[in-house]
């Protein structure tokens, strides 16, 4: 018998482009994403993203726009669960890799075509989507740093 793929999370679902393990091991013992958020007439706004008090379920995930550093909302996220956040419909989904061009660089991207939006996914960096497109907003990774 052999061990069910970890990227896979259940049934009609396809494989996510990380495990929580992998996600785990790329946050370490913190991480802090900055992210520019774009409509279609121009910038929105910068969130950050701050992982914290890590262990081997998950963190503390602190979340705030970049102009109210005061506003900061916090909870606890496993790593299995941010996994689960890249778990798409094998029906209603397609799966390709692309290249990206984004301020992280020239990227090697997981692209997921939803009903919800679009979300790429760099090899180089396991965890979040380093741009996704919904609703008509464009989120875009600027910067990732360890602490």
């Amino acid at each position: 018998m052999t061990d069910p793929d970890p990227h896979l999370l259940g049934p009609g679902l396809l494989p996510t482009p990380f495990t929580a393990e992998e996600i785990r091991d790329a946050t370490g013992r913190g991480k802090r994403i900055r992210l520019l958020l774009e409509g279609p007439d121009g910038p929105l706004g910068e969130h950050v993203n701050r992982f914290h008090h890590t262990d081997e379920e998950g963190a503390t995930l602190d979340r705030w726009a970049a102009a109210d550093p005061n506003a900061v909302v916090s909870s606890r996220v496993t790593w299995t669960e941010l996994q689960g956040h890249a778990a798409f419909d094998a029906e209603t989904t397609s799966m390709s890799t692309v290249p990206l061009s984004s301020p992280l660089g020239e990227l090697t991207c997981r692209r997921y075509d939803t009903a919800d939006g679009i979300f790429w996914f760099s090899s180089a960096h396991p965890g979040m989507p380093v741009q996704y497109e919904s609703d008509g907003i464009r989120t875009t990774v600027l910067s990732i740093e360890h602490e």
